[in-house]
This record gives C-alpha cells, sequence and structure tokens, in this order.
C-alpha cells in the first residue's frame, strides 16, 4: 500500500492506505478524527465538510491520492477548546438538534467568513444552501453565522484599536 503524508489539523501525518481511499475514511478510520460525518458518500449532503488548503471540500469524493502533501483542517482542528467564534455563536444561538451535519455546517461557515467576513443574510443562504440539515435549524444557522461575523469583527476592531494605542 502506497504510503501518504498530509498536514492536518497543523500536524504532518504519515500514514499507509489504498490510492482510492476517500479521505473521509482516512480522517476517520486511520487517523481517528471522527468530528468529520459520513451523509451520504456522494457529496450531496456537505456533512463531510473539511478545509483543503483553506477551501471548503467535500471528503468523501476526495481520493486521498489527490490529498498528498495538502493541508487539511477538520471540525477538531478550528480550535482545540470550542473557542473558534463560529462553534461559540452555535452554542449561544442554540443550533443543533441532532447535531450531525453540524461540523458540516461549521465548516462551511468558516469558509464563508474567510471569504466574506461580513456577510449579508442573501450571501449566507446562497453559500449554505447544499450543506443539508434533516433538522431544518437553517434560521439558527444563519443566526450563528452574523453572530460569529459581528465577534470577529469586534475582534478585528479591538486588535487595531490596541495596535493604535501602543504604535
Amino acid at each position: 500500500m502506497p504510503a501518504y503524508t498530509l498536514t492536518v489539523n497543523g500536524e504532518p501525518r504519515r500514514f499507509e492506505a489504498a490510492a482510492d481511499t476517500p479521505l473521509l475514511w482516512v480522517l476517520r478510520d486511520i487517523l481517528n478524527l471522527t468530528g468529520t460525518k459520513y451523509g451520504c458518500g456522494a457529496g450531496l449532503c456537505r456533512a463531510c465538510t473539511i478545509h483543503l488548503d483553506g477551501e471548503a471540500s467535500f471528503s468523501c469524493q476526495i481520493p486521498i491520492s489527490a490529498a498528498e502533501g495538502r493541508r487539511v483542517t477538520t471540525i477538531e482542528g478550528l480550535s482545540p477548546d470550542r473557542s473558534h467564534p463560529l462553534q461559540q455563536a452555535w452554542i449561544e444561538e442554540d443550533v443543533p438538534q441532532c447535531g450531525y451535519c453540524q461540523p458540516g455546517q461549521i465548516m462551511s461557515a468558516a469558509a464563508l467568513l474567510e471569504r466574506t467576513p461580513s456577510p449579508s443574510d442573501d450571501q449566507i443562504d446562497a453559500f449554505m444552501k447544499s450543506n443539508l440539515c434533516r433538522c431544518g435549524t437553517y434560521n439558527r444557522i444563519r443566526s450563528a453565522i452574523r453572530r460569529a461575523a459581528q465577534s470577529k469583527a469586534a475582534t478585528r476592531a479591538s486588535a487595531n484599536e490596541e495596535a493604535e494605542n501602543h504604535g
């Protein structure tokens, strides 16, 4: 079996796997990172969303051979202690019901906020529309994304103010 190296959540990881093994199964079964969920297996539900070199990607559709040498961030790598603004907003907005789709929802939302730091509701809806939630928590998801965007904006403003006061 071929050996592969990835940087997963900031750490180099080396392992063996068949070239056609989906990245999802490498993460879950070989690296024991079970936060990334299996949903449909066809890239339609987005439960398996991770970041591959900073872009939201569907890990069930990426063979490990295509991920060789790349950077992967999973829900576990977003923050070690749930302190990421999106994770905090998810808790404050009481988003999850069953919770199964939430790692994929959060990883997609993180990609959105990297591209569009202050998205409108229409931008949120357009970006998140393919992430399926059987429990229908879409309104709370939108509220949580808005809350996280505001939190990140406040943090940036505070950092800029502090830099000006010390500069």
